[in-house]
């Protein structure tokens, strides 16, 4: 998929929900996806249910709040999942409730730049990548050095979103990788179980768990 395909499909429409996006440029060793997380692996959290008055500006201002706390850094840089090419959020969830019944984790990576105009849950939202309308997001976001990671999905009743504190360091986390990476099941995606497990083989003899926090 070319440059040109990219930047019309993908890169142009982030760019108006104020993302600013640097192509293969994610650190090394960063964790492949962050799933299985529990309440004591959470720091910081907010719901607002689908009738919430200004329900697009209240999810972008709480967010932020949560961004700054540890997401973001100098630069306004962080690492955000999307689908592998230039497919839409919504196309992957429509192929992954077929074929697993619930949502999985999007597949990559992206490094970004938060730019002084955004709007995330509005545009963001409604650009097909970060959720599959306007104040009904669903995306994963996690800070260059891993520190901090923040999901958001919406549900049936409203916009559910947690921030999670070390995730690689998780042991809850950890569990639920190498659990997934030696899933067998016909329709697992087998190349992401391949990276999940090459990076759990890769981690440094003794690395922290939660529990040495």
């Amino acid at each position: 998929m070319g440059i040109q395909e990219h930047e019309r499909k993908m890169y142009r429409p982030l760019r108006r929900a104020g993302f600013e996006v640097t192509p293969d440029a994610v650190p090394d060793g960063t964790m492949p996806f962050v799933f299985g997380y529990r309440p004591e692996d959470i720091v910081g959290c907010f719901s607002h249910r689908h009738e919430t008055p200004r329900l697009v500006e209240r999810l972008n201002e709480d967010w932020y709040n949560l961004a700054v706390s540890g997401l973001l850094d100098r630069r306004r840089e962080f690492l955000v999942l999307l689908p592998y090419g230039t497919h839409t959020h919504q196309a992957v969830l429509h192929k992954q409730y077929q074929h697993y019944g619930r949502r999985a984790a999007p597949e990559v990576w992206t490094r970004a730049r938060l730019l002084d105009r955004w709007d995330i849950m509005g545009w963001g939202a409604a650009s097909a990548f970060l959720g599959i309308r306007a104040g009904h997001p669903g995306f994963g976001m996690v800070a260059l050095d891993s520190s901090v990671y923040i999901s958001c999905s919406t549900g049936e009743v409203g916009v559910d979103v947690v921030a999670v504190a070390h995730p690689a360091r998780s042991e809850n986390i950890l569990q639920y990788l190498e659990w997934y990476a030696n899933w067998d099941y016909p329709r697992a995606d087998k190349e992401l179980q391949k990276r999940v497990a090459v990076w759990l083989a890769g981690r440094a003899p003794g690395a922290l768990s939660s529990s040495d926090r």
